[in-house]
């Protein structure tokens, strides 16, 4: 921010803005570094692949914020997928370019230490949730963090079984599972478009 306009220009010229449609696939896991990417517009999941072709959200990522920093760090392969949620806008540098940059730009680098930390952070409570807490503890998790701790309905067509096994790390029918008993304990009121929170404080029970 506190960059001159003609640093910005010099940076900003390093890469290109590429436009994804929702759906597509920016980068694969284990292809050669794709270089760095910042999310300028749109949603981006970040996606391990299972040994049984299962595939995993990590996290989502929102504007405005860097990703794939650890393959342009050390050059090596991507370690996960992206793909767009929706209409998504990037701007994108190769990893000799962004190694030019940091050498150049201290601001970068200091930057790229939060996007660091804040990602080993969700790394671990990821870590702690496959550890610690059970199917249903997950899925009762992120149900409070999608509908707001229950102040808005979440809508299913957005938030599938199979969307929402993919991100508490586990298959459709185990939440499926999870949903029935949730419904059967009066916490959640299930239909075919929506989850509703009925009872956030069983649901925060659950979560823990």
């Amino acid at each position: 921010k506190n960059l001159p306009l003609a640093d910005l220009i010099q940076i900003v010229a390093a890469g290109q803005v590429r436009h994804f449609a929702c759906g597509a696939t920016l980068f694969t896991e284990g292809d050669p570094c794709s270089g760095m990417h910042v999310l300028l517009k749109g949603r981006v999941d970040l996606c391990k692949t299972g040994p049984e072709g299962q595939v995993y959200i990590l996290n989502t990522i929102q504007p405005v914020i860097m990703f794939n920093e650890v393959a342009v760090l050390d050059g090596g392969s991507n370690p996960v997928s992206a793909v767009a949620v929706e209409d998504t806008l990037i701007w994108r540098v190769q990893c000799d370019r962004f190694q030019t940059l940091l050498e150049r730009y201290s601001q970068i680098a200091r930057g790229l230490l939060s996007v660091l930390a804040h990602r080993n952070r969700v790394m671990l409570a990821h870590y702690s949730d496959l550890s610690f807490r059970s199917v249903t503890a997950r899925v009762a998790k992120r149900i409070l963090a999608l509908s707001q701790d229950g102040a808005v309905p979440v809508r299913r067509a957005e938030h599938s079984v199979v969307k929402l096994a993919a991100q508490v790390v586990t298959t459709p029918e185990a939440v499926s599972r999870a949903l029935k008993m949730l419904s059967e304990q009066k916490a959640l009121a299930v239909s075919r478009q929506t989850l509703v929170v009925l009872d956030v404080t069983r649901l925060q029970e659950l979560a823990q």
